[in-house]
């Protein structure tokens, strides 16, 4: 930990008891909304810019997204407890999959958080508290620092996601450094996530693919793990495909690693795995020299998107993404004002009242636009409460790093955002 608070305060506990399987209300069809009347004018441009209808997001912050990272703390548990390096870059490279594994039928786009706007998850359950700060708004930049409760491990990092609308596609791509500590070998990890893409955003079914190269390095040992995340490709076949090595210092090829980012990885012999690869090439090349049609043996309907399924009532959550904006007496008494449970148009979309929810959503913006213009007109300068921007230890990149000092529940001076 990093010293700041009691963990076995009561005080501190902000987790319900019993964490809820469903939302107040289910989600609105979004069928009849004219997509195109609303992104006509902004192709080229980025997405944080723009003003969306609240019927096109989902009930969670962005800041509430970043933490579903969090929903497979397991993996980083099992790769802490290995003795092997090698071990522990499996379960680390199958961590940072997994955090994509969530996104897959989202579709609902998170609420841009507000300057200042923070989020704090305290899961003892699963073994790891976490809190996020929205530290900058233009560009909009998102911080984030979670500890083991056992101090087993820290992870922390800063998002950029730079969204561009393409006509019939939404891409997200997210800049910044996720580092992992991992305290009792000493050592470090750090990479970037794919790059997402929402498809038929205009008309047709929604669906995402993940696609683009993530390195996973071990700064100790000098290992890394080298991810591809395929496109879907021309019949479907790739989608949803992720496959790569770990390698050692010199850059020998130790494993490979295969499977979806939907499901699960798969490790084997990289001889064994080279020589499949290569006899399954050579199987597509005469696949598709046979082929008279184009929807032929070759399209496999099962890598094709699904038709919508019932989890889509609920936004697609996943049960843990279900209870990330719960709230409770309890919590609401220790939770400092600026956190997203506490924010009008989250909860008012959770609730089911989308026309209480835009009148929030609009006045928020506003209400933050003229703050921005204030503190313009005075020289006020903005306070960062629980990051600071400063070098990344390990790649020596920009970061922001976590301050400290926010489990000790002091939060006296916070600003009015909401």
């Amino acid at each position: 930990m990093s010293g700041d608070g009691s963990q076995g305060d009561k005080t501190q506990c902000n987790g319900v008891k019993k964490h809820r399987s469903a939302l107040p209300a289910a989600m609105f069809s979004r069928k009849n909304v004219n997509m195109w009347g609303v992104l006509k004018k902004c192709i080229g441009m980025e997405l944080s810019k723009i003003t969306m209808p609240v019927i096109f997001n989902e009930p969670l912050s962005f800041l509430q997204r970043l933490t579903e990272y969090m929903e497979h703390t397991y993996l980083i548990q099992k790769a802490s407890a290995s003795q092997d390096s090698i071990n522990r870059m499996k379960c680390v490279a199958a961590f940072a999959v997994s955090a994509v594994a969530s996104q897959w039928e989202r579709t609902g786009k998170p609420f841009n958080p507000l300057l200042g706007e923070t989020y704090e998850l305290l899961r003892e359950d699963l073994g790891f508290r976490w809190v996020s700060e929205q530290v900058s708004h233009h560009p909009p930049v998102s911080a984030f620092h979670a500890e083991g409760v056992n101090n087993d491990f820290m992870f922390h990092g800063s998002i950029y996601p730079k969204l561009k609308f393409w006509g019939k596609s939404v891409e997200a791509e997210p800049r910044g450094i996720i580092t992992l500590e991992l305290p009792l070998h000493n050592e470090a990890y750090t990479w970037s996530n794919p790059t997402c893409c929402i498809h038929n955003i205009i008309m047709g079914q929604l669906w995402i693919e993940q696609y683009g190269n993530v390195e996973i390095i071990n700064h100790k040992t000098g290992e890394r793990c080298c991810l591809t995340f395929k496109s879907c490709g021309i019949f479907g076949k790739e989608l949803h495909k992720v496959e790569g090595y770990i390698l050692d210092k010199s850059k020998r090829k130790i494993c490979a690693l295969y499977g979806k980012w939907t499901e699960c990885l798969y490790s084997v012999d990289p001889v064994t795995f080279d020589a499949h690869r290569k006899s399954d090439t050579k199987r597509s090349e005469k696949d598709r020299k046979g082929s008279t049609q184009s929807n032929n043996a070759d399209e496999d309907p099962d890598e094709m998107p699904p038709p919508e399924a019932e989890t889509v009532q609920y936004y697609a959550f996943t049960s843990f993404a279900l209870q990330l904006n719960a709230l409770d007496a309890e919590m609401e008494r220790v939770l400092p004002q600026t956190d997203c449970r506490l924010r009008p148009d989250i909860r008012a979309l959770e609730n089911g009242d989308i026309d209480a929810a835009g009148a929030e959503k609009n006045r928020l913006e506003e209400k933050q636009r003229t703050a921005r213009k204030n503190r313009s007109k005075s020289d006020e300068e903005w306070k960062i409460r629980w990051f600071h921007q400063g070098p990344n230890s390990y790649t020596g990149a920009p970061d922001w790093l976590y301050t400290g000092g926010y489990w000790d529940r002091n939060y006296s001076h916070l600003p009015d955002i909401y």
